[in-house]
């Protein structure tokens, strides 16, 4: 039985909920196979900003809300496997973007379709209008996150 929280607010409980899904996600992640034995998972969302439009390391950095040093190693092995390429920027030759390979759009389907197969599995009993509502919420506390992210304002001490 999961943890309850002794407040009973709409936000305590969410907030519980949420450490109860994000925990599980790990697991879940840690437990599926690898798109490619030599990727690390946590460079699939470099792919994925890549893939809508060619960026710096610092912009891909900023994207996904790392720091560079993590980004640019992690874009170097996508380098090197081939699925990502460095060219000179046109508007800055000391710079380089990046962008994804038609190796680098190949792996991408592969760990999208993955995803989607095992959502459908996982929600199998769920209607179009609960897996809608679900996506509409998320997509509303993500665009929150990332306003919170990058708002100096908002308090990041939690």
């Amino acid at each position: 039985m999961p943890f309850r929280s002794t407040s009973s607010t709409p936000t305590a409980l969410l907030g519980d909920e949420l450490l109860r899904v994000v925990k599980l996600i790990h697991v879940a992640r840690a437990r599926a196979p690898r798109q490619h034995p030599l990727v690390d998972p946590m460079a699939y969302p470099l792919l994925f900003h890549l893939k809508r439009s060619t960026l710096r390391v610092s912009e891909l950095a900023d994207a996904v809300h790392s720091d560079v040093s993590t980004v640019s190693r992690q874009v170097s092995t996508l380098v090197d496997l081939g699925f990502v390429t460095r060219e000179p920027d046109p508007d800055d030759g000391r710079a380089h973007v990046l962008a994804v390979t038609a190796d680098g759009t190949a792996l991408l389907t592969g760990i999208r379709e993955s995803r989607d197969r095992w959502l459908q599995d996982l929600l199998a009993d769920w209607t179009d209008d609960e897996v809608g509502s679900l996506t509409t919420a998320l997509a509303r506390l993500a665009a929150d996150l990332e306003t919170s992210l990058t708002d100096p304002t908002q308090r990041t001490d939690r």
